[in-house]
């Protein structure tokens, strides 16, 4: 309650909770707001002028190169990306906690073979690493979602193996130690309460980073497969018609953009509210 607080007496954050609330009332909604069916073609795809239909009309952003609805395709590809916003992030979350809690905790030479094959994945470039991935398996929402997933843990498990180190040496845990708590107590009841704030902090800075992720595959043609609408997917499918119909691609690049800038300022937001000694930094 205090956290929703004073979240909410910060501008800029507020802003950002907006736009969140609305993306994700939006995907929900998608089947009583969209106006038409996301694959349905209404027409041939190309007006009389050789481009998609404007802005304007029965068509409230226009219509693609097949003759599909924009609006509609835009609202069901919110839903594509946060699904795998959501559930990618979350799977990162846990894996990154998990190796960075055994490697800080346990420590020796487990711990250090652990915090060197995160190194190992940190030195790989993740969009690379993501290609390739995407590539070797066949691409659909959920391999998308893990793929992401196995390329986005290694920042969390860092940051939580340097804070489970710290905390180990503790004085309230070596007290926990020496009254004979098992490491489960230790570890469920005194260290992990400590790392979730970290843990709120990077799933809400994660989401934008899975997004942005998502929408690249995507673009590149690995992601999402059509006709299953992505906003990746549907700014790869009007790139070429960039000059002609601008708004194919302004439309859905503008969402993502807004998208991903709202989830960052909500978890800088967190971040501040949730460990002030961080404040002001970054």
């Amino acid at each position: 309650m205090r956290v929703m607080k004073e979240l909410l007496r910060q501008p800029v954050a507020l802003f950002g909770i907006l736009i969140v609330l609305t993306v994700v009332i939006a995907a929900l909604a998608a089947p009583m707001i969209a106006p038409f069916d996301p694959d349905n073609q209404m027409f041939d795809g190309l007006s009389l002028e050789g481009a998609p239909l404007p802005p304007g009309g029965p068509f409230l952003l226009g219509t693609d190169t097949l003759g599909r609805d924009l609006f509609s395709r835009l609202l069901y590809g919110a839903r594509t990306s946060l699904i795998i916003g959501l559930v990618a992030n979350g799977v990162a979350v846990t894996i990154g906690l998990f190796v960075g809690i055994v490697a800080g905790y346990v420590r020796g030479f487990f711990g250090t073979l652990l915090m060197r094959f995160t190194d190992l994945m940190m030195a790989f470039p993740a969009l690379l690493l993501a290609i390739v991935l995407a590539a070797l398996l066949r691409p659909s929402l959920w391999i998308v979602a893990m793929v992401i997933a196995l390329v986005n843990w290694v920042q969390v498990a860092r940051i939580v193996y340097t804070e489970t180190r710290g905390l180990v040496e503790r004085d309230f845990i070596m007290a926990e130690r020496s009254l004979g708590a098992g490491h489960g107590r230790i570890l469920f009841l005194h260290i992990l309460p400590h790392l979730m704030p970290t843990a709120i902090v990077w799933g809400t800075l994660g989401i934008a980073t899975t997004v942005l992720l998502e929408a690249t595959l995507s673009f590149l043609g690995i992601g999402v497969q059509p006709p299953q609408p992505s906003w990746g997917n549907i700014i790869f499918e009007s790139q070429s018609y960039f000059q002609a119909a601008p708004w194919l691609v302004f439309f859905p690049g503008a969402i993502i953009l807004l998208t991903a800038l709202s989830f960052n300022l909500v978890g800088d937001a967190l971040r501040d509210i949730l460990d002030p000694t961080q404040r002001g930094r970054g």
